[in-house]
């Protein structure tokens, strides 16, 4: 009988405008449809606002915008990726990113990923690292502190 692979689990590649997100399929609650979010007076350009979203307020953020980058135009591809929370300072528990395109599911294993040592980031960087893929290099997001910063902003 064939066990399952412990060291296999299903991830998302969000696209960005450059460059693509991989997240982890769980902490990924829904892909809704663009609608301009309702800005937030003061709040840096990365933060693009909030949408109401199941009865809640959901900030959103352009992860382009945090890494010092042009925030892309909105199209008729442009969706908001609902992140599942991991800690417990956003009063929705969960937040927004916006994405250039429809999210892809993907199967992850060790033979499929691998660390990019080509690529390094800053500490206090909403990245991680990069992984390299088959035909991809995606950036693994820091998503405890995209919530911190979230929460900054949206106490302040």
């Amino acid at each position: 009988m064939n066990e399952p692979v412990a060291d296999e689990f299903y991830g998302m590649l969000v696209p960005l405008a450059d460059e693509r997100l991989i997240l982890p399929r769980s902490c990924v609650a829904e892909v809704i449809a663009w609608a301009s979010p309702q800005p937030m007076p003061g709040a840096p350009a990365w933060y693009v606002g909030t949408t109401p979203w199941n009865g809640r307020v959901l900030p959103v953020i352009s992860f382009e915008g945090l890494m010092g980058r042009v925030l892309p135009q909105p199209s008729g591809r442009t969706r908001i990726v609902v992140v599942n929370c991991l800690g417990d300072l956003l009063p929705a528990g969960n937040f927004g990113v916006l994405t250039q395109g429809f999210p892809q599911l993907v199967r992850l294993n060790p033979d499929v990923v691998r660390p990019d040592p080509t690529r390094s980031f800053p500490d206090r960087s909403p990245v991680l690292c990069a992984v390299r893929m088959v035909n991809e290099a995606p950036l693994v997001p820091d998503l405890e502190h995209l919530e911190f910063l979230i929460a900054q902003e949206t106490s302040a």
